[in-house]
């Protein structure tokens, strides 16, 4: 008998131990969002949760649900039968189920372990469980689980999410009455709501308060001085902002990408995300994005994608991922679609200049032509305003947004160039024609590759991947991820500062000046991408620049682009839009002017031709030869310019003398009765181009 009593004590144990699987003790724990500062932007959770330790939950607590739940929760070994019998006792009398004896240990391995399935042996699982938890844990550690895993209602899970959701506080400041109406609620959390029902809640309140009374934990005194203590609740039930959604999933999907933390173990984890979100500078992306005066007119259910990263760290500021974007939903940030103009810069313009073959001044051929070759057979783009001056400066090129000379410079250079270049610039892309000049691509780019992109121009010629997570910790304090600021030269820091003396001409003289002013100088690039068949239609408005301080991208356009649903209007609009949100940027973010690379030659203005006047030739005896000739001509503003003399005799002109800086020409000749013209021409030695031309003189004698 004795043997046979050891066997089945043995098989209990065994049993039981074979049922207890560690991992399922460790809860399910809400992760927070934080910004740099640590102000918790929000919660991410499947069960809104925060476990902490028992030394944070008050002893008062603690008593008032050991004197409800388990009476004898500190004299057990996890099964209570004296509360079993109680409680079939009672039920007998009843006849029916009325008590129940389940021990705090119980409830626990129930909650923990067992489904709610009515398995014959589910109930003796519950016990064998129960007995070995008292093996391995102390009461304490029992009693920690059980008040972080039970369920208060309303979404909240543990006694710390409970303490914030109904009085705005932490479990470790809960009074006693405030603990007993938390006891309160978790026989029946829809029944005895602090929220819903609260007079049933004080009534069963006081239930609580009364055995706490009948095990000594209070005095009678105390007791009923809790029974008259009127609760205030402080109803915190979260809901998740809307504004947050895009930046939300973004931060889940780089922790999965970067640091292979799925999605539902980091709202599971218990993690610490640091963010370099600006959280009022993100709702205001969230209320621009949604407001129809930034739109075109007629132009319903259009669509928009934004993102502001910072220049030094390539944290992300904000992100919308569409004007009525759900969690999980379309992230237009990552959607590709044709750049259009906003790709010249990047596709175009650096190259040639990082080529060390040309510079901002030199000149590219402005004519419509026609390109032949076995990619780009019968290609003739054309500049949309239909004119076309037969030469421009690349940095008036980038100004006015003309195509033709764009695609001039990239067929001269070679298409190959400037898919090197791209790739640098993070573009894997399959097009190899040249309508890339103009941003035709056959996939398209993303908002998010044309942020990280123009980085490159606004730092020194360097790159780096933007973040949504700074740092990343795990429950435990330890920093599992974050980032390291790892920086890539993809064009030098000459190129790049060229780049931004370029494209901040675009914002003052050029495409980019409709929005109005900035309190910040921008840099940028606008771009339209039509929609063929219909005079006006746009399938994809851009814009893409950036402050000394923040980069950012903005796209608008319908997800399917047809002859009934399409912009107009161009790219005026995200440009207005991209200018509001600069100006609406923290005080920090703001600033005066854009700083020079240190080593680099600052981009001179480009050089304005004025007319040639007061222009004088004549003769005088003697001199280097038997007559002089002496030219005179007024000087200009921009002493750049240099002057070009020529002789024109029988209609055949000769230069005799070269880059003159002063308005002012000598020379002798020794033959009188041969004397020509003159004619003087200005200088550009920036573009090495002549300018404008005087009229042609014969000098007069003078005596």
């Amino acid at each position: 008998m004795l043997a046979l009593s050891f066997i089945i004590f043995a098989m209990v144990i065994l049993a039981g131990t074979y049922q207890i699987d560690e991992e399922k003790l460790v809860m399910n724990n809400s992760s927070v969002l934080v910004d740099a500062e640590g102000t918790v932007i929000t919660n991410l959770y499947m069960e809104n949760r925060e476990v902490i330790l028992i030394d944070e939950i008050p002893k008062h607590v603690q008593e008032a649900f050991v004197a409800m739940e388990d009476s004898r929760f500190y004299e057990h070994q996890g099964i209570d039968f004296r509360a079993i019998g109680r409680a079939l006792y009672r039920d007998i009398l009843a006849g029916a189920k009325v008590e129940g004896g389940s021990t705090i240990t119980q409830q626990l391995a129930k909650n923990m372990f067992l489904s709610n399935d009515k398995a014959w042996l589910r109930k003796t699982n519950e016990v064998l469980i129960a007995m070995n938890l008292e093996r391995r844990y102390s009461k304490d550690e029992i009693l920690q689980m059980y008040l972080n895993q039970i369920y208060f209602g309303h979404g909240a899970y543990g006694i710390e999410a409970a303490a914030n959701l109904y009085f705005n506080k932490p479990a470790a400041q809960l009074t006693v009455a405030e603990g007993a109406s938390l006891v309160a609620v978790v026989n029946a959390p829809s029944t005895f709501s602090l929220f819903d029902n609260p007079e049933r809640n004080k009534e069963r309140r006081n239930v609580v308060l009364t055995v706490m009374e009948q095990q000594n934990y209070l005095s009678a005194d105390e007791a009923e001085a809790y029974k008259e203590t009127a609760i205030a609740t402080d109803r915190q039930e979260y809901v998740l902002d809307e504004a947050l959604f895009t930046y939300i999933d973004m931060v889940m999907d780089e922790a999965r990408d970067r640091y292979n933390i799925s999605h539902q173990e980091l709202l599971t984890g218990g993690y610490r995300i640091v963010s370099p979100i600006d959280l009022d500078f993100q709702h205001k992306t969230y209320t621009a994005i949604r407001d129809d005066s930034y739109f075109p007119d007629g132009s319903k259910d259009a669509q928009a994608a934004m993102m502001f990263m910072d220049v030094e760290t390539g944290g992300v500021l904000a992100a919308q991922g569409g004007r009525d974007y759900v969690r999980r939903g379309l992230n237009r940030v990552n959607v590709k679609r044709p750049p259009a103009s906003t790709f010249k810069p990047l596709a175009v313009y650096a190259p040639a200049i990082e080529s060390g073959m040309y510079n901002p001044y030199s000149l590219l051929r402005d004519e419509q032509l026609i390109y032949k070759d076995d990619e780009t057979s019968g290609y003739a783009p054309g500049n949309v305003t239909g004119e076309y001056k037969g030469e421009l400066t690349m940095y008036d090129a980038l100004t006015e947004s003309a195509n033709a000379p764009a695609v001039w410079l990239l067929n001269e250079m070679g298409i190959q160039d400037s898919i090197s270049q791209l790739r640098k610039f993070g573009f894997q892309l399959p097009d190899r024609q040249l309508a890339i000049a103009l941003g035709g691509l056959s996939e398209g780019v993303t908002p998010y590759e044309m942020t990280k992109a123009y980085r490159a121009f606004a730092h020194e010629g360097q790159m780096i991947e933007p973040h949504f997570i700074k740092d990343l910790y795990d429950r435990d304090g330890k920093r599992v991820g974050g980032t390291n600021r790892v920086e890539t030269e993809v064009i030098s820091k000459q190129t790049a500062w060229s780049m931004t003396r370029m494209l901040e001409n675009v914002m003052v003289a050029g495409t980019g000046v409709s929005g109005g002013t900035t309190t910040s100088p921008v840099a940028g690039k606008t771009g339209t991408q039509g929609y063929p068949g219909i005079d006006g239609a746009i399938r994809d408005a851009w814009f893409v620049g950036y402050t000394p301080e923040v980069i950012g991208s903005v796209w608008m356009g319908y997800d399917q682009t047809n002859e009934n649903q399409y912009l107009t209007g161009g790219s005026r609009y995200p440009t207005q839009l991209f200018k509001e949100m600069v100006n609406s940027l923290p005080a920090s973010l703001q600033a005066t002017a854009f700083q020079q690379p240190e080593g680099t030659d600052d981009l001179s203005p480009p050089i304005a031709m004025e007319d040639i006047a007061g222009f004088n030739a004549h003769y005088s005896l003697g001199g280097s030869g038997l007559i002089s000739v002496e030219l005179t001509w007024e000087d200009f503003d921009d002493d750049r310019i240099e002057f070009h003399v020529y002789e024109v005799k029988d209609d055949v002109t000769e230069r005799v003398a070269s880059n003159l800086k002063e308005p002012f020409f000598n020379e002798g000749r020794y033959n009188p009765f041969a004397l020509p013209s003159y004619q003087i021409v200005a200088y550009d030695p920036v573009t090495e181009t002549e300018g404008s031309k005087s009229e042609i003189l014969k000098p007069q004698f003078s005596w």
